[in-house]
Order: C-alpha cells, then structure tokens, then sequence
C-alpha cells in the first residue's frame, strides 16, 4: 500500500486550499489538549469537503485554525500551539502576519458558525452587522450602497421582505432565519472559501433541507470551496463531494463521498454508518452504536486512537493496534486523481480482511 505523501515544508500548494501536519495543542492545568494532531488534507474550488466526526474529535477547532481564530488570546498571549502549513490560493496562512491574515478574513474565507443567535450581537440589527462585515472590506463603499448590498444578500437567501426585516434584532428571527441571515454575513464579500460548523444544527428537519439546498446553489453561484463540518453523516451525504472523518485529532479516512459510504475501510467509519438511522429501506434491527466514548485528548490511547473502542481491535497479530499509530494509507483501487478521487484509511487490519468484514458482517446490517 502507498502512504498518504507528505510535502516537504515551503512546497508549492497543488490545490486551493491545503493543509498540511495541521497540530492545534491547548496547554490546561491537566496537561496538553492536542485537539488536532497531525492533520493533512486539500480542497479544490467548486467542491465541497465533509469534515465528520463525534463531539471531540477535533473538527471546529481545525475550521478555528484555517481561518486564523485561535493564534492569539486575551491580552496577546498565545492560547494555542499551532504548527504546520495552511495554504490558501497559494498564500501560506500559518506564517503570515495576523493583520494579512484578518484581512482575508471575511472577504477571501468566511465561516458560517454553529449558533448564530450567539455569533451575532444582539444589541445591533442583522443590517448593521451584514454591512459592517461588507464596509471593512470595501472602504470606498458608502452605508446606502453597503445597506443594498446587505438587502440584496438577505433577499439572496430567501429572507421574506428583506428590505424590512434588514433592520430586525437577532431575536426577532427564527432559528432557520437567523441561519440564512449568517450565510448572508458570510456570503456579503464573495468569498472562494466557505466553512459551515454545524449549518443545521437544533434545526428541524425542513427547514435542514433548505439550508443544505441554499448552500448548494451559493456554491454553484459562487464557484467556492465549501468545508461542512458535523456529526450528521445525512448532511454530507447530501452535500459532500468528498468525505474526512476525524478521530481523537487525527485523521482515520478520507476519499470520495461515494467511496466512503459504499465501500468504508476503517472500524470507525463502520461504526458512524451503522449508528445513522436508513429511511430508504425498512429497518428491522435497532441501531449499532459505536461503543464506548471518545478518547480523552489529554490522554489520547497508545497504538490506534480507536483501538479501545474497536471489537477489531485483537485482528492484527502481535498487538500492533495498541502499540504503534496507524498511518494513512492508500486503498487498492483507490489511486485516482491526485486530491479527492484517492481513498486513504489508517488501520493495521490488511485490507483483505476489512474487505471481507465489510462484505460479510457489517454491510448486510446497515
């Protein structure tokens, strides 16, 4: 098998966005949180990227670090340990001066947060905040044609009456409103990189779907590259083009949409499938939890980061999981297109045997 290939430090990026060895550690009085340890992946204009996982794997604070969020804390101290290279449209990010780094923010990358009703102020109408976010990037641009825009953006994301509920609070729109109202915000500068945490996250169902067609065609408007970060593997089965999926900091798969939910190649990505519930088919059988809980990221388990909660844990001879770090390597078949058409796992069970456990056992279950 190949392993996931490293580039060396100061290459030129082959992709929009690049990532490369991407560590987030917070020091805490317990000891060191390595929240992201050793991330890699790209992503290509005009395609989306479904960044899964359970709470705890590391997902927000990788979109956090992309986008220059945990560098500096209260009163200038740095809060975080962050290493690696993040390259965007060829500028790398993680050594750029923070002032270059805010001002790409917002106009070249923007991010669509968990919970808007605490990511925007409550004390200044969703205008204000749409054409503050438009002003800071356009100067020259005067408040009438700032308001236009943040009208025009509103009424883009199906807000009813824009030209009225521009000048509403925060808490005058419902859950779904306030959603579309962040896209909005987000969306106010054109920018080629987008990051939804959780887009629909306490939504109801409906009003789920209308997020996720929203999404769709501004990305199909816009042309960006879309990163959708959650836990709902329906949501990025839905949108994804290609699919990541996060454990204990790490990365334990990746490949295309298709590939990973119809032929997966980690226990872990086994475990994801078999816990979300099928409306496509009758289902007989309960749900498969993925036992156990997820790793502490003080005390991430030796070996395979899973291994603990692995019932294949004891398949590899030797005691291999628990003793050395699997590394990403590349599924037979899977070696198409450099970027997204490769499909990588990281498990010591030969590929034969994941192969025959999915046929045999875990496929005809789901």
């Amino acid at each position: 098998m190949t392993t996931a290939p490293a580039p060396g430090p100061g290459d030129a990026p082959t992709a929009f966005l690049e990532v490369r060895d991407l560590r987030i550690h917070f020091p805490t009085d317990d000891g060191l949180v390595k929240s992201v340890d050793g991330l890699s992946f790209q992503l290509e204009k005009g395609r989306t990227l479904g960044i899964v996982g359970e709470s705890g794997s590391g997902k927000s604070v990788t979109s956090l670090g992309i986008m220059g969020l945990h560098t500096v804390g209260q009163y200038g101290r740095r809060r975080a340990r962050i290493s690696g290279e993040i390259w965007l449209d060829g500028k790398e990010l993680m050594s750029a001066d923070p002032d270059e780094v805010r001002r790409l923010r917002g106009r070249e990358m923007a991010m669509i947060f968990q919970d808007p009703l605490s990511a925007m102020h409550p004390y200044f109408t969703i205008g204000h905040q749409i054409t503050e976010a438009y002003l800071v990037h356009h100067s020259d641009a005067g408040k009438k044609a700032a308001r236009k825009r943040a009208v025009e953006l509103l009424d883009r994301v199906g807000i009813p009456q824009p030209d009225r509920r521009v000048d509403d609070y925060p808490h005058q729109f419902s859950g779904g409103m306030r959603q579309r109202a962040m896209i909005a915000m987000a969306l106010v500068n054109n920018p080629e990189l987008l990051i939804a945490d959780e887009p629909t996250t306490a939504l109801d169902v409906t009003v789920q779907a209308q997020i996720l067609d929203l999404i769709r065609d501004l990305q199909k408007e816009f042309g960006s590259a879309v990163i959708v970060i959650t836990h709902d593997l329906g949501v990025v089965a839905e949108l994804a083009d290609d699919i990541l999926v996060m454990y204990g900091g790490r990365c334990v798969e990746r490949g295309p949409a298709e590939k990973v939910f119809s032929e997966p190649r980690h226990p872990y990505t086994w475990g994801l499938l078999g816990s979300m519930p099928r409306i496509d088919r009758e289902q007989t059988d309960r749900l498969i939890p993925v036992k156990g809980s997820p790793p502490s990221l003080i005390n991430i388990p030796s070996g395979c980061a899973f291994n603990p909660r692995c019932p294949y844990a004891d398949v590899p001879a030797g005691g291999i999981t628990r003793t050395e770090r699997p590394e990403l390597r590349l599924v037979t078949g899977g070696d198409g297109a450099a970027g997204g058409g490769r499909h990588w796992s990281a498990c010591h069970m030969a590929e034969e045997e994941r192969t025959r456990i999915w046929t045999e056992e875990i496929a005809p279950k789901l």
